[in-house]
């Protein structure tokens, strides 16, 4: 279903609610730059490093894309977790129809450490962002504890520019992605106000330093477009 949630006056901050999920497929594909190309380099890296019958968990996993593109290494066991039953039950849909096995876990991002359980690897992609930013270290350190040893964590997040001009232009060359993807100057006018105090993007240097004083070593960025980064931080 086409995105459209924009097209509309909206009288509130932007949440993931039923309207959203509708359409969340085609909203993350065109606003998130090359999505399916970063989804498709994170199944590559992860299907080369991770041991057999590894267990890798999903955090925010909405509606499962991320894993659905893992299930193509189909030894691995796949969790998926979100605070959204709407989400979920989304995820399901996808699941079942294509015969992939994934446990969803219904529950809040900072209540992971009742899962009881450990993995190989853990990914948290587009979703760190949305966690209040006196939170996220914390949060790190609980993802850190659920990993095992030479456990591999994948973060996915918009960042922001130190530089204040570069941080503008980046903003355009986002904003003129948003149009060739078919959206109205209204729409991403409407959606950035909507996430705006929402989504609290940190700096590059920012989020290299909440990941090492959560302990994580030998971490780097392996996709990069403008205000769009993924990390790649390691349990030794």
């Amino acid at each position: 279903m086409k995105d459209e949630v924009f097209n509309e006056e909206l009288i509130k901050q932007f949440e993931f609610d039923e309207k959203v999920v509708r359409v969340f497929d085609d909203m993350v594909t065109r606003s998130v730059p090359y999505y399916l190309q970063n989804q498709e380099l994170i199944f590559k890296i992860l299907s080369q490093i991770l041991p057999k019958n590894a267990k890798v968990l999903d955090l925010g996993c909405s509606t499962a894309n991320t894993l659905l593109a893992l299930s193509k290494r189909d030894d691995l066991e796949l969790f998926g977790l979100d605070n959204s039953e709407q989400m979920l039950n989304r995820a399901r849909i996808k699941a079942s129809d294509l015969g992939v096995k994934i446990n969803l876990i219904n529950k809040n991002i900072e209540d992971i450490l009742s899962l009881n359980d450990s993995f190989d690897a853990i990914i948290c992609s587009y979703t760190l962002h949305f966690i209040r930013p006196l939170l996220r270290e914390d949060l790190l350190q609980k993802i850190y504890k659920l990993l095992n040893k030479n456990g591999i964590f994948i973060l996915c997040e918009k960042v922001l520019y130190e530089n204040k001009i570069l941080q503008k232009n980046m903003i355009d060359i986002d904003e003129k992605y948003k149009e060739v993807q078919g959206y109205s100057i209204y729409e991403i006018a409407k959606k950035g106000a909507a996430l705006k105090n929402v989504l609290i993007p940190f700096t590059y240097d920012e989020n290299i330093k909440i990941l090492s004083n959560a302990n994580f070593k030998q971490i780097d960025c392996f996709f990069r477009w403008a205000n769009f980064c993924s990390f790649i931080a390691f349990k030794l």
